[in-house]
């Protein structure tokens, strides 16, 4: 489809899926004039930004089923089931509105422009923290258990992760789209060897999909794993640069969840055989260090650090189509704002990388929970003006409220609990 045919349909006020979208008059302007990206590339950044996929399977979710160690695979399974509420109203507004504004949008359809604004500030406020302080965590906590070697070289990594995804921002959507299909496709691979190894090697219990560790433990390990996937809505503000979003949104979103799912299903379930390794800092490079050396276990454990690092990037790009969404200000000239507040920041987290942490993530946490609390109780009003039935939206959105209200109680939680 040609970038002219997209600017028509926009200004004609649909997409080639009769989704209605704002006219290119308003805060989709830029989205007429960029050519249509594909939906591949919208794969990537899905891949990407849910987790990202190797981070959650070797580091998170291990970590997480500990408790639920003879039950990790149903634990695994459980979560997955658990976010498909939340997932399922994202892609119910995403049919309808399909815009830069993403969640803003969503809320701004449902509620009106003032709570948008409310919801978009607190979003921006969460993931603008995330990015500064997620530097401090690949520095400071991953890599010296993962790569001991780069130890010596933490001051300099910690100024030049905020410089490298600022100059990837500033240098244009293509630079942007280009890593995350990289990133993307380098953790599948790095996953599915950690997969593979797993397997192999420790096999595939029957028994971890039982419930034999409780349904307590298996609930909240369930339950907490289910959080981890609420980064895999980033995707949905590239929706007013897609020829076909509704499709692209609906299929990228379920693919990549799918994947990202059944990746830690396949590296989590076989660990209940191994209890011992759910205990380590990185449970995925210990198990592939155990049974296939210290130099593939190195690979694994560096991939682990390029994945959060891709979320940080799916987060940038975000915030830039919200911000041009919210005050219409051009994409790249939002990249270099951003850019300045995360590259100026970090010089602070070498004073005290812990003590930097742990101030921030708490603040980011709770802005994160609130903002999807406002996305999700506002669906019902969405479906009412649409004609939809009552019932089911409602369940969904009790369903998705209480998920982010369990997201809120973990982050308001001490971090010794």
């Amino acid at each position: 489809m040609t970038q002219t045919t997209v600017g028509a349909r926009l200004r004609a006020g649909t997409d080639m899926a009769g989704v209605l979208v704002p006219p290119p008059g308003g805060h989709e302007r830029d989205a007429a004039r960029l050519r249509p990206m594909t939906p591949w590339a919208f794969a990537g950044v899905a891949v990407a930004s849910f987790g990202g996929p190797l981070a959650l399977a070797a580091l998170a979710a291990p970590g997480l089923a500990a408790d639920a160690s003879d039950s990790a695979g149903l634990a695994m399974l459980a979560a997955a089931v658990a976010f498909a509420v939340p997932l399922a109203i994202w892609l119910r507004y995403s049919a309808h509105v399909a815009s830069s504004g993403g969640l803003y949008a969503f809320v701004e359809a449902a509620a009106g422009r003032r709570v948008a604004l409310a919801q978009a500030t607190v979003w921006t406020i969460s993931y603008l923290l995330y990015i500064v302080y997620t530097t401090v965590q690949i520095v400071y906590d991953l890599l010296p258990a993962v790569a001991p070697g780069l130890s010596g070289y933490q001051s300099v990594l910690a100024l030049a992760i905020p410089i490298a995804l600022a100059g990837v921002m500033i240098a244009g959507r293509t630079a942007a789209l280009l890593a995350l299909g990289v990133i993307a496709a380098g953790q599948l691979a790095l996953a599915g060897v950690l997969d593979g190894v797993t397997l192999a090697h420790v096999g595939a219990p029957v028994s971890s999909f039982g419930a034999g560790a409780g349904a307590g433990s298996i609930a909240k390990a369930g339950a907490q794993t289910s959080l981890l996937y609420v980064c895999g809505s980033l995707p949905l503000f590239l929706g007013g640069e897609l020829a076909a979003p509704r499709q692209t949104i609906r299929r990228g979103l379920i693919g990549a969840f799918a994947i990202s799912a059944g990746v830690i299903v396949l590296a989590v379930a076989p660990l209940a055989a191994i209890p011992g390794v759910l205990h380590t800092q990185v449970p995925g490079v210990s198990v592939v260090q155990q049974y296939a050396g210290p130099g593939l276990a190195e690979a694994i454990g560096i991939g682990v650090a390029v994945s959060i690092a891709g979320v940080m990037l799916c987060e940038y790009l975000a915030l830039t189509r919200l911000a041009h969404a919210v005050g219409g200000w051009g994409t790249r000239r939002i990249a270099v704002a951003i850019g300045a507040v995360v590259v100026s920041a970090a010089p602070f987290s070498l004073l005290d990388p812990g003590g930097f942490y742990d101030t921030l993530l708490a603040p980011s946490l709770v802005a994160l929970w609130l903002s999807q609390l406002i996305v999700f109780a506002a669906y019902p009003l969405f479906a009412a003006q649409r004609g939809q039935r009552a019932w089911p939206a409602w369940a969904l959105s009790l369903g998705a409220s209480a998920f982010a209200l369990y997201g809120l109680w973990t982050a308001l939680q001490p971090a010794s609990s």
